[in-house]
């Protein structure tokens, strides 16, 4: 990558922290204005620090949203009393858990996505007949699906796998035929001249102009993996997984709130992991290519 191209990675990332933690101080402002009332006091010394918002809602109360260093310390502590391992280190092993599954659907889904797209634009009979049942299929909520899931093919990692499946394969489906009828009329119109088989023209023209369509889709589909892969683990008896996770520590919301906050910040660092995971192949493939400049 050129200078150019590394400062704005650069000033994404910045970008990305600076939007972080302006998250969290405005958080906090909130619960300095409406929290409940909070005290600090120092483990050596004599200072001490009580504070009394000047109004009060039960939204900002440290049930509802606990401080930001009490969900940064529940993950320093240990997950269960008299455990080994801190709830950070067996969160971060149940992330691991649930992207693996959700990487296997990714890909399945990613592929059988790619293989509908390219039947539709090779066949409109089959586009015909089958568009409406892909259309269909994303009707089925997937609170409904994922219990369906599970007791069909049993609380096994192939039932997690089929819904990251179900919720990648779509968005995969509609970008790729976008981008399979992407290329210039005339540029096939080029290849044909030439006696080129449908195949040759795939390769050497309708893949390439897909790429981006499919990257676009690839990155939603990323999010979309994990999410059916955590609603499949909390459906059925998995042990592991951020799923499971989640519903234990939701739980014990009422005595430690900190520990589901911390599960759902785990879950959204491996989903934004996942998608720049998949940004970073997008940036390998498609370097160097130009960018076409739009209408001034």
């Amino acid at each position: 990558m050129d200078v150019t191209t590394h400062r704005g990675v650069a000033f994404r990332a910045v970008r990305f922290v600076l939007i972080l933690v302006a998250l969290l101080v405005i958080w906090e402002l909130i619960k300095l204005i409406f929290g409940d009332v909070w005290r600090y006091k120092a483990v050596f010394g004599s200072f001490d620090i009580l504070w009394k918002p000047p109004l009060h809602n039960q939204f900002a109360s440290d049930l509802n949203m606990p401080h930001v260093w009490d969900v940064a310390g529940a993950l320093i502590n240990p997950a269960q009393r008299n455990a080994k391992e801190s709830l950070g280190q067996f969160l971060l092993g149940a992330g691991l858990f649930t992207w693996q599954e959700a990487l296997a659907g990714f890909v399945a889904g990613g592929l059988l996505g790619l293989a509908i797209a390219t039947a539709f634009v090779h066949s409109g009979l089959f586009e015909r007949a089958f568009s409406p049942y892909v259309v269909a299929s994303q009707m089925i909520p997937i609170i409904a699906l994922a219990p369906i899931s599970v007791i069909i093919l049993g609380p096994t990692p192939i039932a997690i796998i089929v819904l990251a499946t179900y919720l990648t394969f779509y968005p995969v489906t509609i970008a790729a035929t976008l981008g399979l009828r992407s290329p210039d009329p005339r540029a096939l119109e080029l290849m044909r001249s030439y006696a080129a088989s449908p195949w040759t023209i795939f390769w050497k023209l309708r893949w390439p102009a897909s790429l981006p369509y499919v990257f676009t889709a690839l990155k939603i589909a990323a999010a979309a993996s994990l999410m059916g892969a955590i609603v499949a683990e909390g459906s059925g008896s998995f042990p592991q997984g951020l799923g499971r996770a989640i519903l234990n520590f939701n739980e014990q919301y009422i005595t430690a709130p900190g520990k589901l906050w911390a599960a759902i910040l785990v879950s959204a660092l491996v989903g934004i992991a996942f998608f720049l995971l998949v940004r970073l192949a997008e940036a390998v493939v498609l370097r160097g290519r130009r960018v076409a400049a739009g209408p001034e």
